[in-house]
């Protein structure tokens, strides 16, 4: 691993860095690599326990594994960084199941496919870094790549795949569903998971859109998704966090107006600094949406949407950008306006869905399930990261052996933005290969990083 470092880090200062890290071809591959992991004997371990005292801290290590078989449209990457999504947290807490179960379904698809059913899972579904190897099959890419990774896994051997491959039977969310996840120093991921890695970012920065930003433009953006148009009221659940900061973005980017729902006053000042001006802060106004464990507040719906209104000067939301779940999803069918959208995904806070079906028959309403990104998506979200538009909102990063702290505090909600991990990083702030355009959106990236 030292030897592939060495090359990565001779890359840093010399005046052709892309001719530097060609020599990675010449370097054999280590046996065995760093990963963070959970363990199939422990998947017991939070039995009984409620969701918010199961401590990812205890279940994920840091363990040395053997590096797999490279497969035909394969690549092995060198990780120089990776960020904590939530389906990290739901790894490690083993909830709403354990992980292993997938892992097992997917090694009896296929000889190869069996590489992944193993005892452990090394887990994570952001990777920013450079290619090593490329299996049978694979043009596009070559050794000393520098590339990001998106985390839709698919075979595309149906044909239900190629008109959007997130509707292929055979899709997979890599690093949660698969193995050889981003949270190691290296990685195995689909040739066709690989985007180039913007120039301007640090590794860090790189490694933290992939997951959120895809997702978010899929749900928000894609004629997939709530096909958000100019002028479009959209309301955005969690808005500073790491999906929401990235649907703020877009709005704001598209010509939309985002009307911000936070949980604390620093919360809502984070929106304020993105350019948001529509903002409430629903801790200190005091929103209830449950009277109780089993029973909503209509009350507390028509109080949130009068709020918007008030907000908006009159207009009730186009587009209720969805993910926290249980907690909000009646509130956010009661706000939509009559023929709006409601586009959902994640559930954070509890995936049984309760609302009042005449708000949503009766005007008119759709809901919209929404999942990942198929790869043109991501394709075209990580351009906009690479254009400037949209900029990484990045508020920490950990060393890979603190990735269970990093993890805790995603689940705890403690954390803005995205959460970032060093992997084969030594230090944050490496990775940049185009300073001038960094010093052109320097202002934005500082300004973001704060989210």
């Amino acid at each position: 691993m030292d030897a592939i470092l060495d090359v990565i880090m001779q890359a840093e200062n010399a005046a052709d860095p892309a001719a530097e890290l060609r020599k990675l071809s010449d370097i054999d591959v280590p046996s065995s690599y760093q990963g963070m992991v959970v363990r199939a004997e422990e998947t017991a371990m939070f039995d009984g326990l409620p969701t918010r005292e199961k401590d990812p801290r205890k279940a994920l290590h840091l363990q040395e594994v053997p590096t797999p078989e490279l497969g035909p449209g394969e690549a092995l990457i060198a990780v120089m960084a990776s960020a904590v999504n939530y389906n990290t947290v739901w790894t490690s807490i083993f909830e709403p199941m354990s992980t292993f179960g997938f892992l097992k379904r997917y090694g009896n698809s296929s000889p190869l496919a069996k590489r992944h059913d193993l005892p452990y899972h090394v887990v994570g579904s952001d990777a920013a870094g450079v290619v090593l190897q490329v299996g049978v099959g694979v043009s596009k890419w070559k050794a000393g790549d520098q590339v990001v990774a998106h985390c839709l896994s698919v075979e595309l051997e149906d044909a239900a795949g190629h008109d959007d491959t997130m509707l292929d039977p055979q899709q997979r969310i890599w690093g949660f569903e698969t193995n050889f996840g981003g949270l190691a120093q290296l990685a195995i991921v689909k040739a066709n998971q690989l985007m180039p890695k913007p120039g301007h970012l640090t590794w860090e920065e790189a490694a933290s859109p992939g997951l959120v930003n895809s997702t978010a433009y899929r749900q928000l953006v894609s004629h997939n998704g709530a096909n958000m148009k100019q002028g479009d009221v959209v309301l955005i659940w969690g808005a500073s966090g790491g999906l929401g900061s990235y649907a703020t973005q877009m709005a704001l980017n598209g010509g939309a107006i985002p009307v911000c729902v936070v949980s604390s006053q620093d919360k809502a000042d984070l929106c304020r600094a993105m350019g948001a001006e529509l903002v409430i802060d629903r801790a200190a106004e005091g929103y209830k949406f449950w009277a109780d464990e089993h029973n909503q507040d209509p009350s507390e719906w028509k109080r949130f949407g009068a709020r918007i209104r008030e907000l908006t000067g009159g207009e009730d939301p186009d587009i209720v950008f969805e993910h926290p779940g249980r907690e909000t999803f009646g509130a956010s069918v009661f706000v939509a306006k009559k023929g709006g959208t409601i586009v959902t995904c994640a559930s954070t806070s509890g995936y049984e869905h309760q609302y009042d079906n005449r708000y949503l028959w009766m005007s008119l309403k759709r809901i919209i399930g929404s999942h990942f990104a198929n790869y043109r998506e991501a394709w075209e979200a990580n351009r906009l990261i690479d254009l400037g538009q949209i900029h990484p909102t990045l508020s920490k990063s950990f060393p890979l052996a603190e990735t269970g702290q990093a993890a805790y505090e995603v689940h705890r909600n403690t954390h803005q933005g995205k959460v970032g991990v060093l992997c084969l990083a030594p230090q944050e702030g490496l990775g940049v290969r185009n300073p001038q355009k960094r010093a052109q959106h320097l202002s934005a990236i500082k300004r973001f990083s704060g989210v």
